[in-house]
């Protein structure tokens, strides 16, 4: 699992764009927490780190055929 930094870009696999604006964790857990944003939407979402990058190849619904539920822009 790659180490994500704030203000990267990532792409969803259905197809939107988002930025990390933070990490976070959880108060109870200590979990790793993604801190991110629909570019189009500005709504702010969050999600732990180590479903961020789920595999997700198989999904019928990955229009974007990523092998990745996230996957960084360059």
């Amino acid at each position: 699992m790659e180490d994500v930094k704030v203000g990267e870009i990532y792409r969803h696999f259905k197809g939107t764009y988002h930025q990390i604006l933070n990490i976070a964790y959880d108060s109870e857990t200590l979990e790793k927490m993604v801190v991110y944003n629909h570019k189009d939407t500005s709504e702010v979402w969050v999600r732990p780190e180590k479903n961020f990058f789920d595999e997700i190849s198989n999904r019928s619904d990955n229009i974007t055929k990523q092998r990745y539920r996230f996957e960084k822009v360059n």
